[in-house]
């Protein structure tokens, strides 16, 4: 029943819970199903559209996140000009720091694909002076690709970073720069002498 699905419910929640963070998952996002046909009529994404002005009409709301999920696979790929305006919307309702990265990849495989294509895509400057979207810089995209969500969770990025040195890739990275750029010369295994 597609119409439980809808987030219309999660701005009274977030209202009632202000001191709990909800993430909306797939962006809101409906989905793909002749979405080329309702935005060609109406201009609006379904379900998105609609939860980003419910949320222009609370912009005291901070506690809703918008996570991308496979939302943003789906439609950089077959629909770019309405990804820019799912991703202009979002941003412009629900500000840059309130954006998650998500790719589905437990089902979709690798999402190295979908990083890629988010690092290298940019809302089209006609649209950010025409709808006031935002663009996506460098800082924009290193807050959604992570920084939101260390934020949300409570994770110190920069502790997280000193430890990495201590997993078993940072201990042999250590070693090896311990030993200095010169080979060791050393043998291992059976030498004919």
């Amino acid at each position: 029943m597609p119409g439980y699905n809808h987030p219309r419910d999660l701005i009274k929640v977030a209202k009632d819970f202000p001191d709990l963070n909800f993430v909306v998952y797939h962006a809101g996002f409906r989905g793909v199903t002749s979405i080329e046909q309702i935005f060609a009529k109406t201009g609006e994404i379904p379900w998105t559209t609609e939860f980003c002005r419910m949320k222009e009409q609370e912009p005291g709301l901070s506690n809703i996140y918008m996570e991308l999920g496979s939302t943003f696979a789906q439609l950089v790929t077959t629909y770019p000009l309405i990804c820019a305006h799912l991703l202009g919307q979002i941003i412009r309702s629900f500000g840059m720091d309130h954006v998650l990265w998500g790719t589905d990849s437990i089902w979709y495989g690798t999402p190295q694909w979908q990083v890629e294509a988010f690092r290298r895509f940019q809302i089209p400057d006609q649209l950010i002076e025409k709808d006031q979207y935002q663009p996506l810089t460098r800082r924009a995209k290193e807050q959604v690709f992570g920084f939101n969500s260390a934020r949300v969770f409570g994770v110190d990025v920069e502790a997280k970073r000193r430890e990495v040195p201590n997993d078993a890739l940072g201990r042999l990275r250590m070693s090896y720069l311990e030993e200095g750029p010169e080979p060791s010369r050393r043998a291992y295994g059976w030498v004919a002498g």
